[in-house]
């Protein structure tokens, strides 16, 4: 299974969008600071995410989001995402 997610970072009031086969860990590597481009908005809060059974679909979402703008694909779109609250 492989996931397009969505982040948002409250220091920074940011989201970040990006795609994995292993979300937990993921996350994890976001907060820890391991992640060079992103490190700067720590504490990441997982938004959501969709499900791909291909990674190729995943990459597919993650670059069709980017290009319309994380905030903007998420006015139209968060309805179909899988929420963490």
């Amino acid at each position: 299974m492989f996931y397009t997610y969505i982040l948002f970072s409250p220091s920074i009031n940011e989201y970040y969008c990006g795609q994995t086969n292993d979300l937990k860990d993921r996350l994890f590597r976001h907060n820890s600071g391991e992640t060079q481009s992103n490190k700067h908005g720590v504490p990441w809060q997982l938004v959501g995410f969709i499900q791909h059974q291909t990674r190729s679909e995943a990459v597919r979402l993650e670059r069709s989001i980017k290009a319309r703008g994380i905030k903007r694909w998420l006015e139209a779109y968060q309805h179909t995402l899988i929420q963490f609250r």
